[in-house]
């Protein structure tokens, strides 16, 4: 697949690390494949999961935390915890969402974190579920679109337009039309990011793990977006980061939702909305 011109590989090489340990890939529902990757320099941790957009039993879905707290206020939804959140919505796979803020919070890392399940909670930028929308953003941000038809778009949207059935929004564009967009910070921290590949046939979302010198340093949007072009992603966008940062997914033998990473909370976060994945059952 020819993709890059010399220079880019060039600069692709000098980026990306040296691969180091990778788990076997895990086929837990079919159309989905899970992995991480473990490297030393720099020290790094990450967890991918690849799913198939062509398999019609899978299905992408946004969903908020709590109910909208104030009506036609200010506030939106509640905090929840995303491990609830999917257990709410029978999702077999979720990752956290958008950037949001919440009331009487200053943001604050590590696990004297403020935010706490039931708080009062909006979204930064757009945001819709099942053709609802309940957040949009006085000016444009990145969003990964699911429309009607079933198709997936990266598009810089204020508010979901017509056509389109879930919407989540991130802060930055990390991969357009398969060129790396030039980053705007150097900044290593925890990370979440969802991309696709040219067909539109395969969703990539990759959790970076950050803030344990020595463990795992985190990943500037540069390095994201690296990344992203050797998972095979065309287009790709960083959603909330740092200790909302989050992959959990359904255990086939229990039921219950398992954190694959480890969020710097020392915990899961409670997030404002999730983007989740379901597998229909036999």
């Amino acid at each position: 697949m020819k993709l890059f011109c010399p220079v880019v590989c060039a600069l692709l090489n000098f980026i990306l690390p040296v691969r180091g340990e990778i788990s076997a890939t895990n086929h837990l529902f079919p159309g989905i494949a899970i992995y991480s990757e473990t490297r030393t320099n720099p020290p790094t941790r990450l967890f991918v999961a690849e799913i198939d957009l062509t398999n019609p039993k899978i299905h992408l879905r946004v969903a908020p935390g709590g109910p909208d707290p104030d009506g036609d206020g200010q506030w939106q939804t509640t905090l929840m915890l995303p491990t609830k959140i999917a257990v709410r919505e029978h999702f077999d796979l979720v990752v956290n969402g958008d950037f949001f803020n919440a009331k009487g919070v200053h943001d604050g890392e590590g696990t004297n974190a403020a935010y706490r399940a039931e708080q009062w909670a909006l979204t930064v930028g757009p945001a819709m579920t099942d053709g609802k929308t309940w957040s949009t953003s006085p000016t444009a941000r990145p969003c990964l679109v699911v429309r009607t038809n079933h198709q997936v778009a990266i598009e810089m949207l204020a508010q979901p337009a017509a056509g389109d059935w879930e919407v989540i929004s991130g802060n930055t564009l990390l991969l357009k039309n398969g060129a790396m967009v030039p980053p705007a910070s150097k900044t290593r921290h925890p990370r979440t990011v969802v991309g696709f590949n040219a067909a539109k046939t395969k969703l990539i979302l990759l959790v970076v793990d950050g803030r344990k010198p020595g463990v795992a340093i985190g990943m500037n949007y540069g390095e994201l977006a690296a990344e992203m072009v050797r998972l095979g992603c065309r287009d790709a966008l960083n959603l909330d980061g740092g200790g909302s940062s989050v992959l959990a997914v359904r255990d086939t033998a229990t039921g219950a939702m398992k954190i694959l990473n480890v969020p710097t909370d020392g915990h899961e976060r409670a997030v404002a909305d999730v983007l989740g994945i379901s597998v229909d059952k036999p």
